[in-house]
């Protein structure tokens, strides 16, 4: 299930930018303006304010505008069209993400600055003699369908949807992958991380002490004891609580135990609270996991609200990769929403299916092998032992919240409809190779980004920009 194994852009126009690991808008800080003959920022005419619109009908309305140059970078211009049209979509993407809105003013200046820096880097590209052919568009063109699971056909249509032209639509693609390679030519030598550099930051990190250098996930079940209880009453869910408690300790699954016995509110991500620094979670529970190992149990410890059983599914030095992972073996049975069978269709299906496995009347691996669409079909739907954040969100989370043998209601992913069963949980230690790479890629990534933020700033500073007032 290989396509599976990344999360899924959520929007069609994002799609690109994510899988080539490329800076969506206003993914980064915006460099101080330092160019030479930069007019002041509050001398700025910001685009023409209109009523928020989606992207799909800002192209004709922009186009009946009186249009009008908004800032010159190196004597190329962007255009007031141009920031409506970036800003139209930016506050289309906002809204669907439900992500705060800030002020028209503010949104549409962090897009103006956006296009002048986008634009300066990608005339340095040309200037450096980086050249993109059409084959290596075309191939971007199919990733970006392959992605959203669409064929380019169904791609153009989208985009058409969109109000997005595809010409217009390839030349973004080109310019995307200059610009791309420019930053990977001047950006990924910095990058370079030493075996010295992985020694020192791995002595660093356990040498941290304290509640704040520690991150735990703790997956608990409350047994919730009412105010003004009797005491037969409290002995008697105490003694509940340590039954469950010894069950947990004596291997049953801890995520069914939950399902079965608790009242807390984390119940539907398997009683995962998440991983946090410990000193925000409760004394009680840090004290009492303090000398446990992943996978241990403690409990059951008394509180104002019951008591509480929990298990240590993840303990960390802040900073630093856990170092035991809890694994999930999987099977699911995969099937598509298209306009021959609609999602309402595809769903009523997996729950038939659902009932008769649960009955005895049907074989889930023989189901799967019949009619999934997924590449796992001819396993009989197993996706093998998968590693935390391998999945799709929607997949992932209906997945975690399911007990070993347990069966998902049918969920939606933009792959299709799922039916998944989770047939196994383990803990697996990390090795000491695993435990380096893994500080490589911290080390790495964060290279990457302080590199990238200088950078930025000296491609923006070198730029020649001038802002233009709107004509009156």
């Amino acid at each position: 299930m290989t396509n599976y194994r990344f999360v899924v852009l959520p929007r069609l126009r994002l799609a690109l930018a994510r899988s080539l690991g490329l800076i969506a808008l206003l993914a980064m800080p915006l460099a101080p303006l330092q160019a030479q003959g930069l007019k002041a920022a509050t001398q700025l005419r910001l685009p023409d304010a209109a009523p928020r619109a989606s992207a799909s009908t800002s192209t004709g309305s922009t186009q009946r505008q009186a249009d009008f140059i908004v800032a010159v970078v190196n004597s190329e211009p962007i255009t007031n069209s141009e920031v409506r049209t970036k800003l139209l979509r930016a506050e289309q993407q906002l809204s669907q993400q439900g992500a705060p809105m800030p002020p028209r003013a503010e949104l549409a200046r962090e897009v103006l600055e956006r296009l002048i820096t986008d634009k300066a880097q990608l005339q340095l590209a040309r200037e450096s003699g980086i050249r993109v052919d059409d084959g290596a568009v075309e191939g971007a063109v199919q990733t970006v369908a392959r992605q959203n699971q669409i064929s380019v056909d169904e791609l153009r249509q989208r985009l058409r949807a969109d109000g997005i032209a595809y010409s217009q639509f390839k030349s973004d693609l080109r310019d995307e992958l200059m610009v791309s390679r420019l930053r990977q030519r001047e950006i990924e030598p910095k990058a370079a991380v030493s075996e010295l550099e992985i020694d020192q930051f791995l002595r660093e990190q356990e040498g941290k002490a304290g509640a704040s250098a520690l991150e735990l996930n703790l997956a608990q079940i409350l047994v919730p004891v009412p105010e003004n209880a009797s005491a037969a009453q409290v002995a008697a869910l105490q003694a509940k609580a340590q039954q469950v408690a010894d069950r947990a300790r004596a291997g049953t699954d801890f995520t069914a135990l939950v399902n079965e016995f608790s009242d807390a509110a984390a119940r539907a991500a398997g009683g995962q609270m998440g991983l946090r620094s410990a000193d925000r979670y409760p004394p009680l529970f840090v004290e009492a996991t303090a000398k446990l190992r992943t996978g241990d149990i403690a409990g059951p410890l008394r509180s104002g609200a019951g008591f509480h059983v929990l298990k240590v599914i993840e303990k960390k030095q802040a900073g630093m990769p856990s170092t035991t992972i809890t694994q999930t073996h999987a099977r699911h049975i995969l099937l598509p929403v298209t306009p021959q069978q609609s999602e309402a269709a595809a769903i009523k299906k997996l729950t038939d299916f659902k009932r008769r496995i649960e009955a005895g009347q049907a074989d889930f691996a023989t189901l799967a092998r019949e009619n999934s669409i997924d590449g796992s079909a001819k396993e009989g739907g197993d996706l093998g032992w998968a590693n935390p954040g391998m999945f799709v969100p929607e997949f992932e989370k209906a997945m975690n919240g399911l007990a070993v043998n347990g069966i998902s209601e049918p969920v939606v992913s933009r792959f299709g409809v799922h039916l998944i069963q989770v047939t196994g949980r383990r803990d697996t230690q990390l090795t000491q190779r695993e435990m380096r790479d893994a500080a490589r890629n911290i080390l790495r990534e964060k290279k990457l980004e302080e590199a990238y933020a200088v950078w930025l700033q000296e491609v923006r500073g070198r730029a020649y920009v001038e802002y233009r007032e709107a004509p009156q």
